[in-house]
């Protein structure tokens, strides 16, 4: 899977278990470029994300619920994940 299609993936997933007001993704891969562990089939991904689903949810809470929506990406196709609430 390249970088495109993830991004596209996980959209849909978020989109399709929450309303989403706002919602940023970003490939910031090139953070762990120089990292013994690099593997360039993994990718660092930045998500910006504002809805009112979580509004009364604590970050971690928030967060996990976003792993729930991601478990395969996150075992397959994620090395890192950035979770911004804004």
């Amino acid at each position: 899977m390249d970088i495109n299609q993830l991004i596209n993936v996980i959209k849909k997933k978020i989109e399709n278990n929450i309303v989403v007001t706002e919602l940023q993704i970003e490939d910031k891969s090139f953070l762990h470029k120089k990292h013994q562990s690099f593997n360039p089939k993994k990718f660092h991904i930045k998500i910006k994300i504002k809805t009112e689903d979580f509004k009364n949810l604590s970050k971690i809470e928030a967060t996990r619920k976003i792993y729930s929506f991601l478990q395969y990406e996150l075992k397959n196709y994620i090395h890192s994940l950035e979770i911004l609430f804004i």
